[in-house]
This record gives structure tokens, sequence and C-alpha cells, in this order.
């Protein structure tokens, strides 16, 4: 096996090390995992919730530790890390209630007895997680896929692998039968063993390109249920309101989590007059006011460093491709003094009448494009590949009802940042950002399927069917 390492990006410090599972490791996993699925699979679901109570209260007696490990690991302020402990703790109540909600058990009485439906689990899940948060994102397909009784294999991002074992350490504490939560570590090559391994189902977050790898490798293995959520080159158009408040909105939408959010707005579409002209100016002069730096530093900065040092490079590089077709700048992407070369600096660039590539740039980067009216606004932020979120600024209702009615995405908000979503709800998108299995409060559907039954006490009254229809 090879030696796997991860890094703080804002210090190069090492955080963690360990193997990394080779093919054969997997597929030994993978055979545990089939091992104990049927026993798993026939517990009540009493006793799967329980289990995931357990793990629940573990995450909330090691919240401040686990939260610290993923600071370390992304570089992201504990402020934030803190939020996101709090999502994968409440995570497990609201995947309790959309379990219940939208796969249990339901009885209809029919003359001859009772309709029942019923869900069942596909068996072998491989969660495949992402950096970004690399606690709740896996968090929310992990929990519900145990919930319904399915087994779970976790590979963490190979940027992420000391929040991968923290969970996985969390999920040991709580005490679940052997081999119904397993964690194999590595990057590319052991990821591609488990997703050729025998699986009944992936669930990966992560980007557009690795999406659209796995929806052509598995055309031919549709045995495997397939949830992706992806990413997005989400639209704000911001068409009125109070200068203030609309800037610091769309500064959160585009830079908070130093871009990394597949949810964060990458195009500002604003009127060509006097209010998009101001508001554009107003929203650099707050992005030059962000408090950038380590996540233990104080004042506690609003966000830190890029996952790394070739996360930087890669951005950096983009935004020039974009100067090159004739962006306009208006504040520079570039790193920052005195900081790691992971650090970059909110970079925006006025993109109206250029030709730029329709892509997701995974990093504080906004292009803004000015418009004459309100059908081209719609327009412009319609023309994606992608389909994940979109967001009006505006009090005008109808502007709004006609935005959320004609826009494609999967989340449409409408004076709050584009990265807001509520877990009691559906997260994901249409086109290159998802494949119609949305998670979140959603992510029931998908870890188990539908089972309808007729139902009677005894074999009684079906020979009345063919009375008069057989010959003698």
């Amino acid at each position: 096996m090879s030696l796997l390492q991860s890094f703080d990006p804002a210090s190069g410090a090492l955080v963690w090390e360990g193997e990394a599972a080779n093919a054969a490791a997997v597929d030994a996993a993978l055979a545990r995992a089939h091992a104990a699925f049927p026993a798993w699979a026939a517990l009540p679901i009493a006793a799967r919730v329980e289990a995931v109570l357990r793990y629940k209260a573990v995450l909330e007696a090691r919240k401040d530790t686990i939260a610290e490990v993923i600071s370390r690991e992304t570089g992201k302020p504990l402020w934030e890390t803190r939020a996101e402990l709090a999502s994968m703790i409440g995570k497990v109540g609201l995947s309790i209630t959309a379990q219940a909600e939208r796969a249990g058990e339901k009885r209809q009485d029919m003359p001859f007895g009772a309709a029942v439906l019923r869900h069942r689990p596909h068996g072998v899940m491989a969660v495949l997680g992402p950096f970004n948060f690399p606690g709740h994102l896996p968090n929310g397909h992990i929990v519900p896929a145990l919930l319904a009784g399915n087994t779970v294999v976790f590979k963490p991002s190979e940027m992420t692998p000391a929040t991968g074992q923290a969970m996985a350490d969390a999920w040991a504490e709580a005490d679940l039968p052997e081999g119904v939560f397993q964690i194999v570590q590595g990057a590319r090559a052991t990821g591609e063993a488990l997703v050729a391994g025998h699986i009944d189902g992936l669930l990966f977050t992560g980007s557009a390109g690795a999406g659209a790898h796995f929806r052509r490798i598995f055309a031919d293995r549709p045995d495997v249920i397939l949830a992706l959520e992806l990413g997005g080159n989400n639209p704000l158009v911001v068409w009125d309101g109070d200068l203030d408040e609309a800037a610091s909105l769309v500064v959160q939408s585009s830079f908070i989590t130093t871009g990394q959010r597949c949810s964060c707005a990458r195009r500002l579409i604003v009127p060509d007059n006097q209010f998009g002209t101001a508001l554009v100016d107003a929203v650099a002069a707050l992005a030059d006011r962000v408090i950038i730096g380590e996540w233990h530093e104080t004042p506690e900065p609003w966000f830190g460093p890029l996952i790394s040092a070739d996360a930087a490079a890669a951005a950096k590089a983009r935004f020039a491709r974009l100067v090159e077709r004739g962006a306009a700048v208006i504040r520079t992407f570039e790193g920052v003094e005195g900081r790691s070369d992971a650090f970059v600096t909110p970079g925006i660039l006025d993109v109206t009448g250029v030709d730029v590539p329709d892509e997701e740039i995974f990093a504080p980067l906004m292009q803004v494009t000015r418009v004459p009216d309100f059908d081209a606004a719609i327009a412009a932020a319609n023309a994606t590949r992608f389909g994940l979120s979109a967001g009006l600024v505006s009090a005008d209702d109808a502007l709004w009802d006609r935005f959320v009615l004609e826009s494609r995405a999967g989340v449409v908000n409408r004076n709050r940042p584009t990265t807001g979503a509520a877990g009691s709800m559906p997260f994901g998108g249409l086109g290159d950002s998802g494949n119609h299995r949305p998670s979140a409060y959603y992510a029931a559907d998908y870890c188990a399927y539908p089972v309808a039954s007729f139902e009677a006490a005894s074999v009684t009254g079906n020979s009345g069917a063919l009375a008069g229809k057989l010959s003698a």
C-alpha cells in the first residue's frame, strides 16, 4: 500500500498520514459490507434509528475537536467548520423524519385485504466525499443510506482524509455491527477500485467532469443506483434594492468558503444602468474589506485559502484566460502577500459582450454581465449547461414570479444568497449539475427502492374472477 498525506493549505503543516487502500483492500471492504448487509437490512427501523442517534451523540461530544480537524485540513475558519458540524448533527434528525415520510411503510384497505407500500435498501453503497465540506456532504449520503438498511463503504477526498477518519471513528463509537460502515482511504486509484467493485449504489458529490465520467461508466450497469450532486455556473440577478444589502448578499453568494461551494454565484447579472454600475462598485469595495487569514487567527477571518496551491494556480490561469478573451478587470485575482500560495484575493471581471466558457471556476472569482432588460437577464441566467442554483434580488413580486417560473435550477432563491439551502428540503440540480436525484431531504428517495404489494390473509376470492369464463 502507498502512503497518503494531507496538509494544512494555510501553513503547509502535515495534518494526517496513513496507508492508501489498494484494490485488494477495497474488495475486502466490499466483501465485508455484503456479508453485513442481510442482518443490517433485516433490523427493525427503530434499531437503525437508535444507531444513528448514537452517532449523533458522538458528534455532539466531539464537535469542537472535529471542527478543528476540518479547519486544519481545509483551511476554513472555525466559525464555518463549527457550522458544518452543526449541519452534520442536524442531519440525523432530518434524515429520520425523511425516512419515515418518504421511504416508510403505507397501507391502504382494499376489498380483498390491503395495498401495501414498503421500501427496501439497495445493498452496498459506495460514498465518495468532496474536500470543500468533507464532513457535511458525505454525511448527507451516509446517514440516510444506513437508516434505509444499506451498508456503506466511504472514501473521503484524498485532500481531507483526517476528516474522513474522524467520521469513521464516530461511527465506530456508535457501535455499528461489523462491516456496516467502513472507510477506505486513498486517491484516484482507490476510488477507481471502489467504483469498479461489487457495489449496488454510488453516491457522489463533486465536479461535473467526474459526474459525466460516472454516467458513462455506469451506462451498462443499470443495477447500480447513481446519485450525483455536482457543481454549477450559478447566476445571481440583482435588479433593484438597497445597495449595501444587495452588495453584502452578492459577496456572500460569490466568495464564501473562498468560492469553494457548488452553489456559489459565479455570474452576477445586473441592469446596464446607474443602479447596476453602483452595485458593482459597492461589491468591489466590500470585497476589498474581506478579512482573509488562517483558520485560528484573530481577528477571525471570513475566508481562508483555497484547498491547495495547485488549486490556486489553476484558478489564476483561468482568470488570465478570461482576460485574454477580453474580460475587463474590476478586481484582480491574485495571491496574498506573506501567505502561502494557496491564498487568493476575490477577483471580479466584467465579461459583458465577451464569449466566455460555460464552466465552474471553484474559487472566489465573479463574472459580471450587464443586460438591457429583464428578458435579457433571464436569458443570460439560463445560458448555461448547469442548473444547480440561481438567485434574484428584487422587491418586485412580478419579477420574482417570472424568475422562479423560468429559471432552470434546482435551488432558486429570492433576496437571499444563492448558497442558502434548507436541510429540510431537497438539494440538487439539473443539466450538468446532477442526475435528477437531489440530496438533503430527498436522499431517502435514492437510498431505498419501493415495493408495492397486494396482500390478502388467504387465497380465497380469486376463483370468482373466472366464473363463467371457463369451459366445462
